[in-house]
């Protein structure tokens, strides 16, 4: 592996953990209805449990509210025993043809344990950046053991490893920042 195959394959893995955190927190309720709140919930569909993106289709017709269409009328049973399932703190309104989830605004409780639930997903994935950051390390002191490294090579290869850690630790905080501001937002 080559200096520049150590860092694309750094950035590589750090963007995949910030895209994971960005996939996290997407989850996480707000003040505001999302159709991301929704993408997790499985609904039994002839004994398999089946993504509600690929049953029904989600709008969010008013900010706090979402509407779920199903393609077979006959489901919306099951869709609803699914909602009901998931914490969003509403029971879901059936009409017989879609189902209305009206979400209630968050308490000052609810926003502190969301707002906390952000921060503990944001430590995890610093956590996971600086693993691979160990890792990398590791994989660039063996290069320069090997010979494929001389000795300065391979401190600027950890002082690059280190700034690009440190740039992506930025965008998680922002990512960190923009969340719990859109959770406290009344």
């Amino acid at each position: 592996m080559t200096y520049q195959a150590v860092i694309d394959d750094g950035k590589s893995r750090f963007e995949k953990t910030l895209g994971h955190l960005k996939d996290q927190v997407r989850r996480i309720r707000t003040g505001r209805a999302t159709t991301a709140l929704v993408d997790n919930v499985r609904v039994d569909y002839y004994g398999t449990p089946t993504p509600i993106s690929q049953l029904a289709s989600v709008s969010i017709p008013e900010p706090r509210q979402i509407l779920i269409k199903p393609f077979d009328a006959s489901i919306l049973k099951e869709l609803s025993r699914a909602v009901l399932k998931t914490d969003l703190g509403s029971a879901p309104q059936d009409d017989g043809k879609v189902l209305r989830l009206v979400l209630p605004p968050l308490s000052g409780e609810q926003r502190k344990k969301y707002a906390s639930m952000v921060k503990d997903l944001t430590e995890e994935s610093r956590i996971a950046l600086r693993n691979t950051r160990r890792e990398l390390n590791k994989h660039s002191d063996g290069m320069k053991k090997d010979g494929e490294l001389t000795e300065d090579e391979n401190k600027k290869l950890h002082t690059d490893i280190q700034e690009l850690l440190k740039e992506y630790e930025a965008k998680l905080d922002e990512v960190m920042k923009a969340k719990v501001a859109e959770i406290e937002e009344v």
